[in-house]
């Protein structure tokens, strides 16, 4: 196969991929945290071309189109001072892109991400909207561009047109937006039309004319769904519900078809969501699904070409896909034949003939890598590896397991295992997530959790009750759970993995981020012989602050959301200040004895760091097992490479002292 992102580097003057490592030494911490020299590829409408993102060590990602006829490989766009981060084919001549930088934390970021429009040989570059404005310096050029809060919106929109659409946001004087403005803009000339909207929108959708026909509104705690029939229609309600509390009239509008169609996720009063058809001339919903997921909510992406759907980009355990149509069918088997370890995604062109189709091949030990399917040939050729420093042999092999918690409610589980060692008295990391009220876990390649394997270490990450994805009683049951119900689950996960032999009891350490880094705190105060250790970064520490925040530092609450949603799932700060008390890691520090590490961004504000100093200080009074570290400039979470790789780091050597070695007997 001819690999192109060899090509890239040997034209580029990139350092080549490295060689693999010795089998008895597990990749470096840089291999997994340092930026991806290879971050995503795009295929245009009509297969012909690629568009790339591309990078090095210390190099910043540039935009690299391949022509797939003569392999031709072209930067068409760089930066001194950032990096390209979104791109998208406009028409099969033209992208629009915007910048991230890389290499600076929240805290120093100086630029917004601005948007910017080339064509695919470099031709007719045309900046779109400012990187400066609110916050940031501001030239007398740069007020003739859209406003810096411009983004990309994420749909294609107007095909064959040089005309795409963009988001104008707008914030509430906080950190949160209240308003999206739809814009079409012409990519060559820079001039924009704003599309007419009912009201105040938070989302939109358009059909696949690339019309802008419905709106998603949210007043107070009532979400209300807006459609209308073509660009000169009326807009009219389809849908009101309720935001923050069950609703049996809820939806979530996935994707127009042909024929006036709306496919919705909803329940319809079963326990699991799935896609429907809805029908919008009459307004009503077809009896039976259409799509269903057994064991999970619909999660995916529906394939729409010529208005009819073709196939169903799907999230069970893992990613899958499902064609309808017979040669999209033999296509999948194609390339599944070919690259037979992987789970392989296809991305199709608009023009479903073409030649060329792009693949996503991924599985649990092989981070994603990106190839070229010619369908003439039927042979591939690579595009590019994400993690070129990963060798899957070191990586660890993942399961989604059900476990039954205390009160008998199913508690979905991925287990990774490390390699080339005996499943049995293990090492073992409890990795919770984030959220909380999110899907925490899909089976495939995770730094964070192959990280950890390749150093020994089994990873047990619970979906406890209030997770996503798992039906409505699953995440129902989590709310006002925080330190009770949902920490049992985690509790209960970790003694399913004592009894199956899986854990060495005595080498157990509990782990996460946010609400994770909570759980973790709460992990050692309710079951302080459960976990021999912790380890917490960014972690909530004090619930009724985060109701009520704090007077030296910010937040990016939503006041929608601390005033009807957070009473909702979390609690009410004045009827539930008890529990508050005794479900919060800053009144019961006295109760963490436990080895413990801390990391927390000075800019955070999702978690202010006020969160983590008042603890630390608090379980210092009688613990001084607390190992500390403040990334001054970062926020929720950890953006800047170096500091990832130190914070890895400092848990390899954390671990290593605490569950590296198995007790000596007493």
């Amino acid at each position: 196969m001819k690999i192109f992102s060899l090509t890239l580097a040997i034209s580029l003057g990139l350092a080549a991929a490295p060689a693999a490592v010795a089998a008895v030494a597990p990749p470096s911490v840089e291999a997994f945290f340092e930026n991806p020299d290879f971050s995503g590829a795009i295929i245009s409408p009509s297969g012909k071309h690629v568009a790339a993102k591309v990078g090095a060590k210390g190099k910043r990602n540039m935009l690299a189109v391949v022509d797939l006829a003569t392999q031709k490989i072209q930067i068409v766009a760089h930066f001194s001072d950032t990096d390209i981060a979104n791109v998208k084919w406009v028409n099969e001549q033209r992208l629009v892109f915007d910048t991230n930088d890389r290499q600076a934390a929240q805290g120093d970021a100086m630029y917004a991400p601005g948007l910017y429009a080339v064509d695919r040989d470099g031709a007719r570059f045309k900046q779109l909207a400012s990187r400066r404005g609110q916050g940031f310096k501001q030239s007398s050029a740069q007020r003739d561009l859209l406003p810096w809060h411009t983004v990309m919106h994420r749909q294609a929109g107007l095909p064959e047109s040089e005309w795409t659409y963009v988001q104008d946001l707008q914030f509430n004087g906080k950190e949160t937006v209240s308003d999206v403005r739809l814009l079409r803009v012409n990519t060559v000339t820079g001039r924009s039309q704003l599309v007419e909207r009912p009201g105040d929108v938070v989302a939109w959708l358009l059909d696949q004319e690339g019309r802008a026909r419905l709106a998603y509104m949210l007043n107070k705690d009532v979400v209300e769904i807006k459609v209308r029939d073509d660009e000169s229609a009326p807009w009219r309600t389809l849908a009101s519900f309720k935001a923050f509390t069950p609703d049996a009239n809820a939806m979530d509008p996935v994707a127009f078809g042909a024929d006036n169609t709306l496919y919705v996720r909803t329940n319809r009063g079963a326990d699991k969501a799935s896609i429907f058809r809805l029908d919008l001339a009459s307004g009503k919903m077809d009896d039976k699904p259409l799509i269903t997921l057994e064991g999970f909510d619909f999660g995916g992406r529906l394939v729409m070409r010529g208005g009819k759907l073709v196939g169903v980009h799907y999230l069970q355990d893992g990613e899958g896909t499902q064609w309808f149509d017979p040669a999209l069918q033999a296509l999948q088997a194609d390339v599944d034949k070919l690259l037979p370890q992987t789970v392989n995604m296809l991305d199709l062109p608009t023009d479903l003939q073409a030649q060329n189709v792009l693949v996503r091949a991924f599985s649990d030990i092989r981070p994603a890598s990106y190839y070229v399917f010619d369908r003439s040939t039927k042979k591939l050729n690579k595009v590019g590896d994400t993690y070129s420093g990963i060798v899957p042999d070191q990586m660890g092999q993942q399961e989604q397991v059900r476990i039954v918690a205390r009160d008998g409610q199913e508690v979905p589980t991925m287990l990774t295992l490390p390699p080339q060692k005996e499943a049995k008295k293990l090492p073992m990391v409890v990795l919770v997530h984030g959220g909380p009220y999110t899907r925490g876990t899909t089976w495939g390649w995770k730094p964070e959790v192959q990280f950890l394997a390749s150093r020994g270490y089994a990873v047990l990450e619970p979906e406890f009750r209030g997770s996503t994805g798992y039906g409505r009683r699953h995440f129902l049951s989590g709310w006002k759970q925080w330190g009770l119900k949902m920490q049992d689950d985690i509790a209960d996960a970790t003694k399913w993995a004592i009894a199956t032999g899986y854990a060495d009891p005595q080498r157990i350490c509990i782990a996460g981020a946010s609400y994770g880094g909570y759980a973790t705190l709460m992990g050692l105060v309710n079951d302080p012989g459960l976990y021999r250790c912790g380890i917490n970064w960014v972690g909530v520490t004090d619930i009724k602050l985060l109701f009520t925040g704090h007077w030296m530092y910010r937040d990016d609450a939503s006041e929608t959301w601390r005033r009807y949603g957070m009473p909702e799932l979390i609690g009410d700060p004045v009827k539930d200040a008890e529990r508050f008390k005794a479900t919060s890691p800053i009144e019961q520090a006295h109760r963490i004895t436990q080895p413990l590490l801390m990391a927390y961004g000075g800019a955070d504000l999702r978690v202010p760091l006020v969160h983590g100093t008042r603890l630390r200080d608090a379980i210092r009074s009688n613990n001084r097992q607390v190992e500390w570290v403040e990334y001054e400039t970062e926020g929720h979470g950890f953006h800047v490479p170096a500091n990832r790789i130190d914070f890895w780091s400092r848990v390899e050597r954390f671990l290593d002292r605490q569950i590296g070695q198995p007790l000596e007997p007493k």
